[in-house]
């Protein structure tokens, strides 16, 4: 699978203190080459520190980056589908027999928002890559917003089902993305996650070496941080899973696939997805 790189010149940053709990005590946790990642002293939260400024972040999302997402559409999509499968999914479907309103939160090109168009969902994409968006609309015919999720102004209440994938360790605020999606998703519906898992056995054995410790993620998450911020924003947290024990190429196959296996078993994968719904009183 390729890789997405950051042009030198988006690499300006200033500091920040710790996202979820504000303070500002942190250590050092990888040391990348031209970028560090902390440990947040008061919450356990690892983040990029310092980190792109602002201004920049939405600049590396043009052209280079829609030929790395269009080269791994099928990839991605295949990995999406195997993790839906993972929350059981299909059991969520079955409870919107008549259709729901499905959103996909950095879709691409929109391969998975065209999958569930077809299975009956009334299907609404968000983008930040233009190219990606634009592909999406015009190729696949799905309906998607270029730009973030607040931009998008969605009404209160409004979704049965919001799914992210990879799209939380990009962003400079997943307290306000976790509170949007909150505040857009019906008492009854359902969002799903995913997100690099830094507890995961890559992780620790590949320390900076580790694919997902790049620049273009500004936080790395474990199972703990993530369920913080579940909890703070208003979820319940209903399933997890992990996968990916050796990264493809880094084994023969007769040692990759039960290692996957194992990382799978023992929830200690490279990846976590997670199923989660709003608490209600």
């Amino acid at each position: 699978m390729k890789t997405f790189s950051i042009p030198p010149e988006l690499h300006r940053v200033s500091h920040t203190d710790c996202n979820f709990c504000g303070k500002s005590n942190t250590r050092p946790y990888l040391l990348c080459k031209g970028y560090t990642f902390v440990k947040c002293g008061g919450c356990g939260l690892v983040y990029q520190n310092p980190r792109p400024e602002s201004s920049l972040v939405p600049l590396r999302y043009g052209d280079d980056y829609f030929t790395y997402e269009k080269e791994n559409d099928e990839n991605f999509f295949q990995l999406m589908l195997k993790g839906l499968q993972d929350v059981e999914f299909d059991i969520i479907e079955e409870r919107f027999t008549a259709g729901g309103r499905f959103l996909d939160v950095g879709c691409a090109t929109g391969m998975l928002l065209e999958h569930m168009k077809k299975r009956g969902w009334e299907e609404k994409g968000v983008e930040i890559c233009a190219p990606a968006a634009r592909c999406g609309r015009e190729t696949r015919g799905v309906d998607i917003f270029e730009g973030t999720l607040e931009q998008a102004h969605f009404p209160d209440s409004h979704f049965h089902v919001v799914h992210s994938s990879h799209v939380v360790e990009h962003l400079e605020d997943p307290l306000a993305f976790f509170s949007e999606i909150r505040r857009i998703l019906k008492p009854h519906g359902f969002m799903v996650l995913t997100t690099p898992n830094i507890r995961s056995f890559q992780a620790g054995w590949y320390r900076t070496g580790w694919r997902s410790a790049i620049a273009d993620h500004l936080y790395l998450f474990t199972r703990k941080t993530i369920t913080m911020y579940l909890r703070r924003t208003g979820f319940k947290p209903l399933r997890w899973k992990t996968w990916g024990g050796i990264p493809a190429g880094d084994a023969p196959a007769m040692i990759k696939r039960p290692a996957d296996s194992l990382a799978k078993k023992l929830n200690c994968g490279d990846v976590m997805i997670f199923l989660s719904r709003p608490v209600t009183t």
